[in-house]
């Protein structure tokens, strides 16, 4: 007989918290390590930095996902605005699970639970970008998302930047 996998849990972070600190600033340096979220770890001023920042800024909520005391999957999320439908948005800025924890429905069950809280803070979309390459996007077209565009005859929307810094 197979044993159910262990209980995972999501929960809001606390950034003032040092565990959920710490969790979320471990989770966001291995996927910066990885190749799809970009290969290099985090500056270490960007890692003493960012639990205190998101704290300092309204809009922003974290998700972290926890199996057995160990956290596995975080969300970093932004809250904006969609003039067009005069409601907040969510922006999902980064999705990660734990290398050795892929596969496992914890990148769906934080979708999920994104989705409850978007819902709770009256948001009428929920929006995130991928690499064309990852194989995440399997998972993101399964949850419902997908391209965006108002007009084919205009396209789809690309996502650009210009670094400042």
């Amino acid at each position: 007989m197979l044993c159910p996998p262990p209980a995972l849990t999501i929960a809001l972070a606390d950034y003032r918290n040092p565990r959920d600190a710490a969790a979320l600033v471990a989770l966001l340096d291995a996927y910066a390590r990885d190749p799809m979220g970009g290969g290099a770890p985090l500056p270490e001023a960007v890692k003493a930095r960012l639990p205190g920042d998101l704290a300092a800024n309204p809009q922003a909520f974290s998700l972290l996902a926890w199996r057995e005391g160990e956290a596995v999957g975080l969300a970093n999320c932004f809250l904006g605005y969609s003039t067009f439908a005069a409601a907040p948005l969510i922006n999902i800025h980064d999705l990660a699970v734990a290398a050795h924890q892929r596969g496992k429905g914890i990148g769906r069950a934080l979708i999920a639970a994104i989705e409850a809280e978007a819902l709770k803070r009256g948001a009428c979309k929920i929006t995130l970008e991928v690499l064309s390459g990852n194989p995440a996007r399997h998972l993101y077209a399964a949850c419902g998302f997908g391209d965006y565009q108002l007009d084919p005859a205009a396209g789809q929307a690309l996502f650009w930047q210009k670094r400042l810094r």
